[in-house]
This record gives structure tokens, sequence and C-alpha cells, in this order.
């Protein structure tokens, strides 16, 4: 688990340091409200495991780990109401790896998005 600062806000919520709003936890998952919405639902979903980003995720976690991680995504967004199975519309999902892609927190996470029309996935350049 290269480079990972167990002083990242991240680890600290899940150490229990830092309050969080909890929307969903399990033994491998913990997912809370970001406290800087983008959207009328943005929740954070974070492993429990010190992973910098998805990279170090896939590369070091167990395969419990990442199957638990992937299942919790759409029990979130089903606890919310937000998956079209669930009577919502949809809602997007956002990880990113890296300066160039603004991760600002070196704990692999997830951003769900949803609650409006959230837009194309980025302006195209020309």
């Amino acid at each position: 688990m290269s480079n990972y600062d167990n002083q990242n806000i991240f680890a600290k919520i899940l150490r229990g340091d830092i309050p969080c709003e909890k929307i969903y936890e399990d033994e491998y998952v913990l997912s809370f409200k970001d406290v800087n919405p983008q959207a009328p639902s943005h929740i954070l979903i974070i492993p429990k495991g010190a992973y910098t980003d998805i990279n170090d995720f896939i590369e070091n976690a167990s395969n419990e780990e990442i199957i638990g991680f992937n299942k919790a995504i759409p029990a979130v967004a089903h606890q919310l109401g937000i998956s079209e199975t669930s009577g919502g519309k949809g809602y997007r999902l956002i990880s990113n790896a890296g300066s160039e892609a603004h991760q600002t927190v070196a704990h692999f996470h997830i951003h769900l998005l949803a609650g409006r029309n959230l837009g194309p996935m980025l302006v195209s350049i020309k």
C-alpha cells in the first residue's frame, strides 16, 4: 500500500477521529455524505482498507474486499432510492486517481452523485 498517509481525512473518519453522516457500512466499506456536495445526492464510498487510489486497491486488496466494495455501490444507490431499480432516475460514479485527475484525498474513494440531470461527462475539447 504505497505512500498511504494514515493521517488523511478518510483514515481519520474510519478511525472515528472525525464524524461523518453515515449512509451505509459493512465489513468492507463506509459510505457517507460529502461535506461539499456537488449534487442533491453526493455520497462518498470508501474501502475500509488503506488504499491510495483505484490502482492500489485493485493491485493490493483481497478479492473479498474488491467484491464487497463493488457490491456496496448499488446497495447504497438502492438504499437512497436513486437507482432506476429503486424508483430513481440514475446516478454517476466518479473516482479520481492522481494529480492531473485532481485527486485531493489519497484514499481510494468513489463519488456517487444523483438527484438532478448531471449533463455530459466532460466538455469536449477542440
